[in-house]
């Protein structure tokens, strides 16, 4: 893709299951990048000099287009950044914050040398990982809570602690995005709905615009004139 070099680059790679991305913005064209989607993510974010957690959203993150530059961040599942973080996702939910807000200044000073061994954090919690791949698979809330063994409170209250907000939510914001890739292959919307498991292209109009703040036809449109795949969530923000 010869324009890639002329755009928002974006080049992600995998460690330790995590999803490392860089983004390179050139001069000139910090004010072409689209608004951020809820993912059911969270990123830890370098940039310019400082590290910055960015939480799971529920409604498109619009970035101060002075705060879009050249970042690198490690993109967590759903579920698995509070394991790191020793935060409940849901206390982060819609905001960017310092991550010296959340860990020791001088923990955060040595971070940067050691985000490669990162073994030490130990492993997300296997139950929130399968509601989370139960969900991105279109599974139901209850099958998804039944075939985990959890009732519908405690499914909620690990939820909120995991991803930053409940079970439907985090199904809702999956269902976008199944519904996105497939309409980013050329699917007409009306058959990305149904196979994304929304009842009809309408329903998926609402979603979109309940979560992303936008119609199909601009996102579609935005894509194109960046010549990108979405950002990972908080992609080249600062708080």
């Amino acid at each position: 893709m010869p324009r890639r070099h002329q755009r928002c680059q974006e080049r992600p790679s995998r460690l330790d299951g995590a999803v490392v991305w860089t983004l390179d913005v050139p001069p000139g064209l910090e004010r072409s990048a689209p608004s951020v989607l809820p993912d059911g993510c969270m990123d830890l974010i370098w940039t310019a000099g400082r590290l910055v957690v960015a939480g799971p959203d529920t409604h498109a993150f619009e970035v101060d287009p002075r705060n879009r530059g050249s970042c690198a961040a490690i993109r967590f599942a759903p579920g698995t950044a509070p394991v790191l973080l020793g935060v409940p996702a849901h206390e982060l939910r819609d905001h960017r914050v310092d991550l010296t807000e959340l860990w020791p200044r001088r923990a955060v000073a040595t971070l940067t040398g050691r985000l490669a061994r990162s073994a030490d954090t130990g492993p997300p919690d296997p139950l929130t990982a399968a509601v989370a791949d139960g969900l991105r698979r279109g599974r139901s809330v209850a099958s998804t809570a039944a075939e985990v063994g959890l009732g519908a409170r405690q499914l909620h209250r690990r939820s909120l602690a995991a991803f930053g907000y409940g079970p439907k939510t985090l199904a809702r914001i999956l269902r976008l995005q199944r519904a996105l890739a497939l309409v980013r292959t050329g699917l007409p919307y009306a058959e990305a709905a149904c196979a994304a498991g929304c009842t009809d292209q309408a329903h998926l109009a609402r979603e979109m615009r309940d979560l992303a703040g936008t119609t199909l036809g601009a996102y579609v449109a935005s894509a194109a004139a960046n010549n990108d795949t979405p950002h990972p969530s908080g992609s080249s923000t600062t708080a």
